[in-house]
């Protein structure tokens, strides 16, 4: 096995390059061998490598279209979550004062921040207080 260490410039270069590296090391392990030992050693003629392009080609092909319909898949999905949160925007209310010891209050009556006493009493009157013009119901 060579060794030669290679400066990039490039970190896409570099990623690709590791992949054919890796990519040689998962099919010599499976096959015992070299593309230049099958080449070499008559394991393959040329009508086989051309039969493995053409392979390789077909599925490339099948991948494509599979990659761009899910790409469609997640276009119309994408559209639909943003219509959907479209709908919810616009028919949003703020709560009505008269729930303001429900928007303030948790289920064990605690105000919400842990606050007690007079500023409990101070902001739920201020919402009680809060102007119908501003969110009329």
């Amino acid at each position: 096995m060579k060794s030669k260490t290679i400066l990039f410039r490039d970190p896409v270069v570099e990623t690709v390059v590791n992949k054919f590296v890796t990519r040689s090391d998962v099919g010599y392990a499976k096959y015992g061998r070299t593309l230049h030992d099958e080449r070499t050693g008559k394991h393959k003629d040329l009508a086989g490598y051309l039969n493995d392009i053409q392979e390789e080609l077909m599925d490339a092909i099948l991948y494509i279209q599979t990659a761009k319909e899910a790409h469609e898949d997640m276009k119309k999905q994408l559209d639909a979550d943003i219509a959907i949160a479209e709908v919810n925007k616009a028919s949003f209310r703020p709560p009505h004062p008269s729930h303001a010891d429900e928007f303030y209050h948790l289920a064990d009556n605690k105000l919400v921040g842990g606050m007690t006493g007079d500023t409990e009493k101070g902001l739920v009157n201020a919402q009680k207080d809060w102007d119908d013009k501003i969110s009329p119901v």
